[in-house]
């Protein structure tokens, strides 16, 4: 059996504790190290988790095989430069880089050093998507348009980013998923102006048009009070309704279409696919250690995925 992978956690704000929280509990991990800029804050969860925290992450690379970065989206950059010194495995939490062109360049680094990075599409390994793409890729019938809804009222509490990076980035890169490369964008939306005095786009609706002639219709919002996570996918033999919070996947087929004298009447089924209940962290992380070990990167968001992402977000904003 080989050794856990040793692992050092860059950043303990919500999502990095939530990193750890998993990261803990894999027997194929161990954690090397944590580390956040609030000494205070990683010297507690250091001490509830058992495990070590690091006075510096440039002396504490070097005693880790991978390392994962959860630092706000400002810092992913110079985070990204400084793990590649000494970690040949990096997981950042998305997005790739904080701007397009700073992706272009940590992608370049990426490629010229032979990184094996994973980028942090959660929602890819949310087990509603995996058996979503099975239903449009392995049905024989492409999907026609697929629409995707993400709402979260309590994502205002990130102020370094807009909806569109924040949100709709997780959509974006899914649509990539699902139907492929995107052919033109157009998009709406609506700017709030934080209390610092930044305008920032509080919501924002997209079409994009993909190469293989599909659609993707992409909702995000942070002020909207009702918490929603939803694909709707139509395609030319179904309908599939999935909702992702609840991890919940149905099938609706029209079979038949009867006219009488008192007009018509539609028939169908509906097909509930049992979705496996598992966290799609945990799922995400486990991905991690398997990419970091082996180097198949067919199985993992990689770094080109988050710059292509970005690329779309990019034109969704200029959009705007």
């Amino acid at each position: 059996m080989k050794k856990p992978l040793r692992i050092g956690l860059l950043g303990l704000g919500n999502m990095g504790q939530n990193h750890l929280r998993v990261l803990s509990s894999l027997n194929t991990a161990e954690i090397a190290w944590v580390y956040d800029v609030d000494r205070e804050k990683a010297a507690k969860l250091a001490a509830r988790y058992e495990v070590p925290v690091a006075d510096s992450p440039e002396a504490a690379l070097k005693q880790a095989e991978a390392v994962v970065i959860c630092t706000p989206s400002s810092r992913h950059f110079d985070d990204l430069v400084l793990a590649a010194k000494d970690v040949p495995a990096i997981f950042v939490e998305k997005p790739l880089t904080a701007d397009l062109e700073s992706s272009r360049k940590a992608l370049e680094l990426i490629e010229s050093k032979g990184l094996r990075v994973q980028v942090g599409f959660i929602e890819r390994f949310n087990p509603v998507v995996r058996e979503l793409r099975k239903v449009i890729q392995g049905g024989g019938a492409q999907a026609v348009n697929v629409d995707f809804t993400r709402t979260n009222r309590l994502s205002s509490r990130i102020k370094d980013v807009d909806v569109v990076m924040d949100l709709m980035i997780h959509d974006v890169d899914l649509a990539l998923y699902l139907n492929g490369p995107v052919r033109s964008v157009s998009a709406v939306g609506k700017t709030e102006r934080t209390d610092e005095g930044k305008d920032l786009i509080c919501f924002a609706s997209a079409q994009l048009v993909h190469e293989n002639g599909s659609f993707s219709r992409i909702v995000a919002s942070r002020i909207t009070d009702k918490k929603i996570r939803r694909i709707e996918a139509t395609c030319s033999d179904k309908y599939v309704d999935c909702e992702l919070v609840r991890k919940e996947l149905q099938i609706h087929h029209q079979t038949r279409i009867e006219h009488g004298e008192e007009g018509y009447s539609i028939s169908g089924t509906t097909e509930t696919v049992e979705v496996r209940q598992e966290e799609a962290l945990l799922s995400e992380l486990q991905s991690f250690v398997q990419f970091a070990r082996n180097g198949d990167a067919t199985t993992v968001p990689s770094a080109r995925d988050g710059l292509a992402a970005m690329e779309v977000c990019r034109r969704v904003v200029e959009a705007i």
